[in-house]
């Protein structure tokens, strides 16, 4: 009696020995492909799990890096520009400065407290507020520089836009002591009325729309004006 035997049948889209081994050969290397993903993932949950174990102590460390790098300088800003604040506005409002470390770098921002209420610097007051910090923030800047490559040179170009009129006059003061305190040369632009400016500026002048173009005069203490320029086209 004879036997008749056959092969099975290859796996479906597999036609030879050689093509199974090629399939073989690339299934392991897969396999091996997210052993690696698997190890790397694990090493990223390790390092997590290290960090969150320390956490408390990095906030701590992060803490002390912004004290001493602005602990200072927030205590004089908020002491400071508080005063101006309270100065020129005659309100019980405090200015607050908060410290932060984010991406690597400190950071600072700024709010107002008014009897235990937060307030922001840019809507409260209708933008006063932003005007005597901003003020006070450039002459600060300013007073950080080396004098050796930056002359003590300020311009505040309507900084005094959002204050009432009856306030420009108390913003114009402290410009004008600090500028003395601080040994600053200081050139405010304003469309307030000049008189606001008369007992603290050391010179005013104005310019005026001319039929040959634009005119500068000076304002006088007997309250005349004379030209210092002729016309300038427009």
């Amino acid at each position: 009696m004879s036997t008749i035997t056959s092969a099975s049948p290859a796996p479906p889209g597999i036609r030879s020995p050689h093509e199974a081994q090629e399939r073989l050969a690339i299934l392991l290397d897969r396999q091996q492909r997210r052993f690696e993903e698997r190890d790397r993932v694990q090493r990223e949950y390790t390092q997590l799990d290290e960090y969150l174990a320390i956490a408390e102590e990095v906030d701590v460390a992060l803490d002390k890096l912004s004290e001493d790098m602005f602990g200072e300088i927030v205590r004089v800003l908020e002491d400071k520009l508080t005063l101006a604040l309270q100065e020129v506005l005659e309100q019980p409002i405090v200015l607050k400065v908060e410290r932060s470390y984010k991406r690597g770098s400190a950071a600072i921002s700024f709010h107002v407290e008014r009897e235990g209420h937060s307030e922001d610097i840019m809507r409260g007051q209708g933008g006063s507020v932003a005007n005597i910090l901003s003020v006070g923030l450039r002459m600060f800047a300013l007073a950080t520089l080396d004098e050796a490559r930056h002359r003590r040179f300020l311009v505040l170009d309507e900084q005094d836009c959002w204050l009432r009129p009856d306030l420009v006059p108390r913003l114009v003061k402290i410009v004008h002591e600090a500028g003395l305190a601080l040994g600053f040369q200081v050139l405010m632009i304003s469309h307030h009325d000049l008189a606001a400016f008369e007992q603290y500026a050391d010179k005013i002048y104005k310019f005026q729309p001319d039929p040959a173009g634009l005119r500068v005069v000076e304002w006088k203490a007997e309250s005349t004006w004379q030209d210092v320029d002729s016309p300038q086209p427009n």
